[in-house]
C-alpha cells in the first residue's frame, strides 16, 4: 500500500467529532471527504464545518456502508456515541466482506466499548478484516503531556531512577448530550465517560519512551464512586427536563465523581501507582485536566486551566451562555482563563496527524485498539472494586461477561 494523500470518512458529526474536524487544519496529507451522523442534520452541520475550513470535501453520506464504499474514503473516524459502536464496526466488515469498499484502517474514539466484551469484540471485528486500528485517546498525544514525559526521562530518570506515581484527573460540570447520563446507553457515568483518559495517559507517563506498554503489570485496583450533586432533587430535575423526562437520577443515577488506584510492577519489579480522579460535579471555569509525574528527584505537573491567557469582564458586561473561553465553560464574567487552542492543548489534532501517518505507511499506530481494550479491562476492574468496597486483584474472575450495575440501571447509593 502506497498512497501520498488519504481521504478520511467522520462517522459521528457531534461534540467529539467537531474537535476533530476543527483540528484537522493542523493535518496533512489527508482530507475528510465524507461524514455519516445519527440525523441528516447533524451530518450537514459537520459538513459544514468541514467545508468552511476547506479540509475535505465533507460529502454527507447515507450509510457506514455507502461511505466504505466511496473511493474517496481510505480510513474512518468512529466518533459516534457509545452505544453504537459494534453495530458500526460490523457494518464496516459486512462492507469490506462482501466485496463493497476496501479501507486502509479504522481509528475508533474512546472507550472501545462499554465493557470488556464489547471491547474485544471491537478488536476481533476489525482483525477479521485485517485493518490498521488506531485508538483515538487525545490526552496520550497532548503537547504538554508528551513533552514533560520526555524532558523527566531524558533527564531525571537517568540521574536519580525511574518515576513512580503518576496522577491524573479530569473534572467539569457535566456531559453535553442526555445519552452520556444515561448508564445503560454510555455503559457507566464518569468512570467510563473520563476516567478512561486519566488511567492511560498516567500509564502513558508511566512507561519508558519507545517502550511497549505492555513493560507495566497492573496488578490490584481499588475504586470507589458516589454520585455527589446530580441526584440532588434540584440537579435531577434539571438532567430530567433536559432529556425530556427521561434521565431519572432519583431512581437511576449514574456516579458523577469516580476515583481509582491502579497498582503496576514493571520489567525490573518496581511497584508503580496511578491515581485517578474524575467527576461531573466539578465547577471553575470549565473543564480541567491535570497530572503529575513524581520521581525520586523531580517532579512533572500539568493544568489546563493554568493558561498563558486570561480575560476579566466586569459586572457590566453581560451576554449569552457559551464555550468560546474554555471546553464546559461555567461563567461569562469575572477573571477567566482562556485554552486559545483546545485541540492542540488537548491533543486531538497532534493524534490525528499521528493516525494519518500511521495508516499512509501501512504501519500500526502504537495507540491502538488493544490498548482500549486493556483501558476497558482496568475500568470495569474499578467498578468491580467500587460494588464489593475492596481492592480487587487483576485480571479477576468474570471480568470478560462484567458489566457495572450502573449500566444495568441497578445502581443508587441512596439506596444502600
Amino acid at each position: 500500500m502506497s498512497k501520498k494523500r488519504l481521504g478520511v470518512g467522520m462517522i459521528g458529526g457531534g461534540f467529539v467529532a467537531q474537535f476533530h474536524i476543527r483540528s484537522w487544519i493542523s493535518v496533512r496529507d489527508a482530507d475528510i471527504n465524507g461524514v455519516v451522523a445519527k440525523t441528516m442534520d447533524e451530518a450537514q452541520e459537520a459538513a459544514a464545518v468541514i467545508k468552511d475550513l476547506n479540509v475535505g470535501e465533507g460529502k454527507v453520506y447515507q450509510s457506514v456502508t455507502d461511505m466504505v464504499a466511496s473511493p474517496d474514503i481510505d480510513a474512518l473516524w468512529v466518533c459516534a456515541p457509545n452505544f453504537t459502536r459494534i453495530d458500526i464496526m460490523e457494518e464496516i466488515v459486512a462492507a469490506i466482506e462482501s466485496g463493497k469498499g476496501t479501507l486502509i484502517g479504522v481509528a475508533c474514539e474512546k472507550p472501545l466499548g462499554r465493557n470488556v466484551k464489547e471491547a474485544r469484540k471491537m478488536f476481533e471485528l476489525i482483525q477479521k478484516v485485517g485493518l490498521l486500528d488506531g485508538y483515538l485517546e487525545n490526552q496520550v498525544f497532548s503537547p504538554a503531556v508528551t513533552r514533560g514525559r520526555d524532558i523527566v526521562w531524558a533527564r531525571g530518570v537517568p540521574a536519580t531512577g525511574r518515576p513512580y506515581l503518576a496522577r491524573a484527573a479530569e473534572e467539569h460540570a457535566g456531559p453535553h448530550m442526555p445519552w452520556f447520563w444515561e448508564g445503560e446507553l454510555q455503559g457507566g457515568g464518569v468512570l467510563n465517560d473520563m476516567m478512561c483518559h486519566s488511567v492511560e495517559a498516567a500509564r502513558y507517563l508511566l512507561t519508558p519512551p519507545g517502550a511497549k506498554r505492555s513493560v507495566l503489570t497492573p496488578t490490584k485496583v481499588t475504586a470507589y464512586t458516589n454520585c455527589l450533586k446530580w441526584q440532588r432533587p434540584k440537579y435531577a430535575d434539571i438532567l430530567a427536563k433536559n432529556s425530556g423526562g427521561k434521565t431519572d437520577y432519583v431512581n437511576r443515577p449514574a456516579e458523577d465523581f469516580a476515583r481509582s488506584l491502579v497498582e503496576y510492577v514493571d520489567q525490573d519489579g518496581n511497584q508503580l501507582v496511578v491515581e485517578t480522579s474524575t467527576s461531573w460535579c466539578y465547577i471553575g471555569a470549565g473543564l480541567r485536566l491535570s497530572m503529575e509525574l513524581l520521581g525520586p528527584e523531580y517532579s512533572m505537573q500539568i493544568n489546563s486551566l493554568d493558561s498563558d491567557l486570561k480575560v476579566f469582564f466586569s459586572r457590566e458586561v453581560s451576554g449569552q451562555e457559551g464555550e468560546d473561553l474554555v471546553e464546559k465553560q461555567n461563567s461569562e464574567t469575572g477573571l477567566m482563563p482562556v485554552v486559545a487552542n483546545e485541540g492542540n492543548a488537548y491533543g486531538y489534532d497532534t493524534e490525528d496527524r499521528y493516525m494519518v501517518d500511521c495508516f499512509l505507511k501501512g504501519k500500526r499506530p502504537e495507540e491502538n485498539f488493544e490498548d482500549g481494550v486493556n483501558v476497558t479491562e482496568l475500568l470495569m476492574t474499578a467498578y468491580m472494586s467500587a460494588e464489593q468496597e475492596k481492592t480487587i486483584p487483576f485480571p479477576p474472575p468474570g471480568l470478560e461477561d462484567f458489566v457495572p450495575a450502573v449500566a444495568k440501571g441497578e445502581w443508587n447509593p441512596k439506596k444502600k
